[in-house]
């Protein structure tokens, strides 16, 4: 398994990270522990979770992710061959049942939020802490242009950064990242952190893949320029770029099956280009999923690609397509492609 570095921490990441926000809803904990044996004998040393997973979060299953993660620790004694990242949840109504119902990235809540996922995780420090959403009003979750609010209530990135710098000088957080996260958001960070107001952020968690490559516009210069590299989540599109769901199907137990909701990858733009990379693909005689990972992984601004798993199969084709290295032919057709459908699920 091939490593790259984790930005300037000095850590080398497995240019595959595990996801793990199924675990506790679509898997059960022993198969999270079969995934987390699995990906550490493949060379996997990356797991990445969150306070709020797993996913569609709900307050019966708020932290059991982590809980799960800590069980497995206990049990294996692996903690020192783990880099372990996870995420403090910004402000959001969707949560009611965390912190009073007013989750912010203020001082207050990060330091509860990073101790209450040290118990869970039974572990004295996270090597990656990330914020997982601004605590601001801005374009992210498919917003591609941005309103600007003057009379918003922020959390001051001052004070954020403070707050993490406390976890960091007490030992309880090793580095830090921000998710989701706008160009102007990351490069602030970065010069208030180079500037001595805190620590400076070591990688950037956002979506990618060939269905929304909108991270190459603005960020993919600054992570490249800044050494804080891109952990990209949704390489595979939550699925659709496996050509499961097309013609309408809904394979029994699937993500988006379960939960219909989530309706990013499936515009009508989303579903045209699906179409057409899934074609792609087998006319080169390639799995969609693998051809769709393997183009995450040849980007030179990607750290690690966040691939979840339900099953066995999936996380053993997604290793596949770290391995595999695309031909000029279907790289110049996927630029093809995406020269039709820009951006059609941002």
């Amino acid at each position: 398994m091939q490593t790259r570095p984790l930005g300037r921490s000095g850590l080398e990441v497995s240019a595959l990270c595990l996801g793990t926000m199924t675990w506790g809803e679509q898997n059960s904990q022993d198969e999270a522990f079969e995934q987390m044996d699995f990906a550490r004998d493949r060379g996997i040393n990356i797991f990445d979770a969150a306070e709020m997973y797993p996913v569609a979060p709900r307050e019966e299953t708020y932290g059991r992710t982590e809980e799960i993660i800590g069980n497995w620790f206990a049990s294996r004694g692996k903690r020192d061959e783990v880099i372990l990242a996870t995420k403090v949840v910004g402000p959001d109504d969707r949560f009611p049942y965390v912190r009073g119902g007013k989750p912010r990235l203020s001082r207050e809540h990060i330091l509860q939020a990073c101790d209450a996922s040290l118990k869970r995780l039974q572990t004295d420090y996270i090597d990656l802490y990330q914020t997982h959403w601004p605590d601001r009003e801005t374009n992210i979750f498919g917003a591609l242009g941005y309103d600007h609010d003057a009379e918003e209530e922020a959390t001051p990135l001052e004070e954020t950064l403070g707050a993490l710098d406390e976890l960091v000088k007490a030992g309880k957080v090793r580095h830090v990242g921000v998710s989701n996260e706008t160009p102007w958001g990351l490069m602030k960070q970065l010069q208030m952190a180079d500037a001595g107001g805190g620590p400076r952020m070591v990688s950037i968690q956002n979506p990618y893949s060939l269905l929304n490559r909108s991270f190459e516009a603005g960020l993919a210069e600054i992570a490249i320029r800044e050494d804080c590299g891109l952990l990209a989540y949704a390489p595979i599109a939550g699925g659709a770029l496996t050509g499961k769901y097309l013609g309408g199907k809904k394979p029994e137990g699937a993500r988006m099956t379960l939960f219909p909701q989530n309706t990013r990858y499936f515009t009508e733009q989303g579903v045209a280009a699906t179409e057409e990379y899934v074609a792609l693909a087998k006319q080169h005689g390639l799995e969609p999923s693998v051809m769709a990972g393997a183009f995450v992984y040849s980007r030179p601004f990607l750290t690690s690609s966040i691939v979840g798993a339900t099953k066995m199969e999936q996380l053993e084709l997604q290793l596949k397509a770290a391995e595999v290295e695309l031909s000029q032919e279907v790289l110049d057709g996927i630029e093809e492609i995406h020269r039709r459908y820009t951006y059609p699920c941002p």
